[in-house]
């Protein structure tokens, strides 16, 4: 099952939590007061470059009968679309060049390039997935639309098709986006489905026909005799973008170590269990400036869920900040290689395919599914202020770290020593062993 109780978890009092939550308050602080040239002139050279390689491949596509044309043209444009939905669109939605006071870079003003419409995207992201980030019944997210990615989510036959039905989400991503926040968009605002021309149908119908009319209709027409070659070109950049896009969203949610919450964690939540569930409910990926800006700086995940207002840019220089802190409290920084995260988030995927009893592990102790029962035995995490979890020789912090370490220290000790035992078993009997040691 999910978290429950995310200091038991944590290894974390609810005096280091307060003290954590003050030097996160710190850091938006540093940034906030620090805003300024370099991050506008960042923000508008990348709408620049975002322009001009979206010029450049829609000219190159005149000449796209021929094939080298054709390809130039194909992934000018694919860049050019995945630059205006990841460090475009989706940042400046979130708000994080307000205080520009531009009103073309502004999160009431901008509309990306996307079938779906801004206004659906940020209230379903913006306020539902980054308020109640990974709390099962609260962030519809979670479900990643069709699919089942936690224990909690109750096994039905449909979820057998998972392995073929991922290949279509990925393929289709804009469009399993953009029919998940108009469903929420209807939801939120109390509108029936029976209401053929409400407001949110109005809006998505809307958005739909410019976006098909541009990319299918229009553009292919006004190339004249590569008609054909540029209306593929066009699908083919946009499905690398969904491609692409669908990667890294995989990749900051989805991997071993992306915790997922109970709506119990979430009632009564302090301001700093707030920062902890963001911190342990997120995953970076590694990534050089590259990568970092077409994935629209989302392979610091765990910052930008921490701090999703503030400019995607400065980023790379928080994450610093925040590593250190999870040194200091002793907790884990997940982060790995593209490849590892994405294996591990597909690994996900074809596992909870699967009904519950065909898989090995227990619903408190598997790497997408765990909670603070997994402890029980194996450690005694202090939850009170006079009692901070501490090294008695080093004074550093003895958090969930090192409460993860022992307990897979401890199930390998109890599979070499007990190998005809079930999994269950050798993790039960390694835990009273420990006690009896006591």
């Amino acid at each position: 099952m999910a978290i429950t109780d995310i200091k038991a978890f944590s290894h974390l009092n609810q005096a280091d939590i307060d003290a954590l939550c003050k030097k996160l308050d710190a850091i938006r602080r540093d940034i906030e007061l620090s805003r300024g040239e370099r991050d506008a002139n960042y923000i508008l050279r990348a709408i620049r470059a975002q322009r001009m390689l979206e010029l450049g491949g829609r000219v190159t596509l005149f000449a796209s009968r021929q094939r080298l044309a054709w390809l130039a043209g194909t992934a000018m444009l694919a860049l050019a679309k995945i630059i205006e939905m990841m460090e475009l669109g989706h940042n400046i939605s979130h708000g994080q060049w307000d205080w520009m006071n531009d009103p073309e870079i502004h999160s009431t003003s901008w509309e990306w390039d996307f079938v779906g419409p801004s206004a659906h995207w940020k209230r379903s992201h913006n306020h539902f997935h980054h308020t109640y980030t990974n709390v099962f019944g609260m962030d519809e997210d979670l479900s990643f639309v069709v699919m089942r990615m936690t224990r909690d989510e109750p096994w039905r036959p449909v979820h057998l098709f998972q392995p073929v039905s991922i290949l279509v989400v990925a393929a289709f991503f804009e469009w399993a986006i953009s029919i998940h926040d108009w469903a929420l968009e209807r939801r939120f605002t109390h509108t029936s489905r029976r209401r053929f021309l409400s407001k949110p149908n109005r809006e998505i119908a809307r958005k739909f026909a410019r976006q098909f009319g541009k990319d299918f209709i229009i553009y292919p027409a006004l190339t004249g005799p590569a008609f054909k070659q540029t209306l593929c070109a066009n699908s083919t950049a946009l499905l690398l973008r969904n491609l692409w896009s669908f990667i890294v969203i995989m990749c900051g949610h989805y991997p071993d170590g992306a915790e997922k919450f109970t709506v119990e964690e979430f009632d009564n939540e302090t301001r700093g269990e707030w920062y902890l569930r963001q911190l342990l409910g997120s995953a970076n990926f590694e990534a050089g400036p590259v990568r970092a800006f077409m994935s629209g700086n989302l392979s610091y995940q765990i910052e930008h869920h921490l701090f999703p207002d503030l400019p995607s840019n400065r980023y790379a220089e928080i994450a610093v900040r925040v590593r250190a802190l999870c040194d200091e409290y002793d907790l884990p920084y997940t982060t790995g290689s593209l490849t590892r995260q994405f294996l591990q988030a597909l690994r996900t995927v074809y596992k909870l395919a699967l009904p519950d009893e065909f898989l090995r592990r227990t619903v408190d102790d598997s790497p997408e599914t765990r909670s603070e029962l997994k402890f029980i035995g194996v450690s005694s995490p202090h939850t009170t202020a006079d009692q901070p979890p501490a090294d008695p020789v080093t004074g550093k912090h003895r958090g969930l770290r090192t409460a993860l370490a022992k307990v897979t220290s401890l199930q390998s000790d109890s599979r070499g020593a007990h190998s005809g035992l079930s999994r269950g078993s050798k993790f039960w009997a390694a835990s009273k062993s420990k006690i009896r040691g006591r």
